[in-house]
């Protein structure tokens, strides 16, 4: 079920008491405007009409991967809809969840749990994009793609539960491997908060995995990435 408003603050909150209430699995939120949408690390995420605010639930199973890797499900899923919509384009995933457009922020994804629910908020630059921001960013349209907001939660909720069925019955391996197949190269550089090297894939549980200049290598499983 997909739930439409105008506007709220934030597509992420009302979907967190909506699970509090007992909301199930499935559940979606779209909202034309967030008034305080926020990306990672409580990151102000501008949100005006025209570009896609959406929000999904997932309640945990028992023998469900860990949780922390809906965060690549989320990634594989949103990355197979928006190259669908621009084939031309070369989109890639940033680690762990940001997609990239020729090196500029396209889309950004939010997790966040309580109790046995996950709630994942989908931030996409379809028409418009910030350009007041510490990174470059761009959108769709540019790209040559046109999609209304309604056309594109209903792409994303159709991608997202096929990538979560996997997720669930055949485990990370192969959301790993999409993962990496639309991600930036091996050897790419990066930059974290400590320090630079080289990308070296992931780990089976999804971390990264980061070849130092010394040629050692450090596993991260949480921070800030950026391409050098």
């Amino acid at each position: 079920m997909i739930r439409v408003v105008v506007e709220t603050a934030s597509t992420n909150d009302d979907v967190l008491a909506d699970a509090r209430d007992g909301a199930p699995e499935g559940l979606w939120l779209r909202a034309d405007r967030q008034t305080a949408g926020r990306g990672r690390q409580g990151r102000a995420w501008q949100s005006p009409p025209g570009n896609l605010y959406a929000s999904t639930l997932v309640r945990l199973q028992a023998g469900d991967p860990a949780a922390a890797t809906l965060a690549l499900v989320a990634a594989v899923a949103l990355q197979d809809v928006t190259a669908r919509l621009a084939p031309a384009a070369v989109i890639r995933i940033k680690w762990p969840n940001d997609l990239l457009a020729d090196g500029a922020k396209l889309a950004g994804i939010l997790l966040e749990r309580e109790g046995d629910a996950v709630v994942i908020g989908f931030g996409v630059n379809l028409a418009h994009h910030p350009d007041d921001i510490d990174r470059c960013a761009i959108n769709l349209a540019v790209l040559g793609a046109s999609c209304t907001p309604g056309m594109a939660v209903e792409l994303l909720a159709e991608c997202f539960a096929r990538w979560l069925a996997r997720w669930r019955n055949e485990g990370l391996a192969p959301i790993r491997t999409a993962w990496l197949a639309a991600a930036h190269p091996i050897g790419t550089a990066l930059s974290t908060a400590e320090g630079d090297g080289l990308f070296d894939g992931l780990e089976a549980d999804g971390a990264l995995r980061l070849c130092l200049a010394d040629g050692s290598v450090r596993v991260m499983h949480a921070g800030d990435v950026f391409l050098i």
